[in-house]
């Protein structure tokens, strides 16, 4: 699957860890239906009720319905894993697997995502070649990762934008009401775990991204 900057519009990340025990394929199968346009397959963390033979099953059944549907399948951080179920893409974030060791290795076969947080982060990533899109946040404060980067705001979205040779979508404690700021930054879309994973209508949750 080739890599267009509209699959960021409205980007799900979702694990074992965000969900109660047994709702991750209903909620992300929901998601997918209500109109998603790509999915991450981020689960790690003390959190996550996934061994790792059941974390591989899951992938790949999720990775079918992705399919289905014709959007994107990406797996976070664990480029095995991505191969093993032959996703559509790979992220990576600044202190996850070197990134020029993931393009040498999945470049010619899966869109690359790279997380990227800074102007100088940015810059380099700049310089790389084989990358599809970056990740750049927090926007706000999340409670979802927590490893995250001190908050950036949307001023600071719409400056890493401003600096990015690549598509740009926004990630970290994006609420409904930010989504149309989001795009005023000049991001592609918005990358959400809480916001779909939470919701009480995730249709109209995703119904809000795409229309932003």
């Amino acid at each position: 699957m080739k890599f267009k900057p509209e699959m960021l519009k409205a980007y799900f990340v979702c694990g074992s860890q965000d969900v109660p025990k047994g709702q991750l394929k209903p909620i992300v199968e929901s998601a997918i239906k209500a109109g998603i346009t790509a999915f991450q397959f981020r689960d790690k963390g003390s959190g996550s009720t996934l061994s790792m033979v059941d974390r591989a099953a899951v992938a790949m059944a999720l990775r079918g319905r992705c399919a289905g549907a014709g959007i994107p399948f990406i797996v976070d951080d664990d480029v095995e894993l991505a191969k093993q179920v032959n996703a559509d893409g790979i992220h990576v974030g600044q202190s996850d697997e070197q990134i020029q060791r993931v393009v040498s290795e999945v470049g010619d076969q899966m869109m690359i995502g790279l997380s990227c947080s800074t102007a100088s982060e940015i810059e380099r990533a700049n310089t790389i070649d084989g990358i599809d899109y970056y990740g750049s946040g927090p926007v706000h404060a999340t409670g979802s990762k927590a490893d995250a980067d001190p908050v950036i705001g949307l001023a600071g979205l719409k400056q890493l934008v401003s600096l990015a040779k690549r598509p740009v979508v926004g990630i970290g404690g994006i609420a409904i009401n930010d989504l149309s700021a989001v795009i005023a930054t000049g991001a592609a879309g918005s990358a959400v775990i809480s916001l779909i994973a939470q919701s009480d209508d995730i249709a109209g949750t995703v119904k809000a991204m795409l229309e932003a």
